[in-house]
């Protein structure tokens, strides 16, 4: 029996989005833990992997990791990875508010799931989702992060105002996990045909 993964995260919703978007399905069992990881900087790429080897050396077993950026095009890509600091300090409004004075409010939001098999000599596996749209004057409900800042392009509603269904549709974490998804539905066949 393969062990469980362990998705480093103390954070319930992040947990149940997880699970929903991965649906029933999938071949191995995602629990979660809540660790204290060293907040890292770097290229988000760097802190993905690096955060997932921590967590394999507290854990000692396979672990995921998820690191969730929001770029601002006219900034550069700023805040990308530090976007859990902006957000705590300027709230959805200041967020907003960065951009006056900038004719570009277009944005990506990036999720990347880093994979750790839980071998010491393993490598991490990236899996990286990135969903386009604009910063927007806050609207919807403020229970999820910078979820009611962002509009995702084609649409005229924010993350915040779309029903969980249809932001699972479309999200850069759902991207990003259909990646990984189809990493071990594809993985999980190949050991059955061997």
């Amino acid at each position: 029996m393969l062990k469980p993964i362990t998705f480093v995260t103390g954070n319930v919703k992040k947990l149940e989005e997880v699970i929903q978007i991965l649906g029933s399905e999938f071949p191995r069992q995602v629990i979660n833990k809540k660790l204290d990881l060293p907040e890292l900087q770097g290229e988000l790429d760097e802190i993905s992997i690096l955060k997932a080897k921590e967590a394999h050396k507290q854990v000692l077993g396979p672990v995921i990791v998820e690191d969730t950026a929001l770029c601002f095009n006219s900034l550069k890509g700023l805040p990308g990875p530090y976007i859990k600091w902006f957000l705590e300090k300027l709230g959805p409004e200041g967020l907003h508010q960065m951009l006056h004075g900038f004719d570009d409010k277009s944005a990506k939001a990036v999720c990347t799931f880093a994979y750790h098999p839980g071998g010491a000599e393993d490598e991490v596996i990236l899996f990286q989702g990135i969903t386009n749209g604009t910063i927007v004057s806050p609207r919807g409900p403020r229970d999820f992060g910078w979820d009611s800042c962002f509009e995702p392009e084609g649409y005229n509603v924010t993350y915040a105002e779309m029903p969980k269904s249809e932001k699972n549709k479309i999200s850069h974490r759902y991207k990003a996990l259909d990646s990984l998804k189809a990493y071990f539905t594809n993985s999980f066949k190949d050991k059955l045909e061997q």
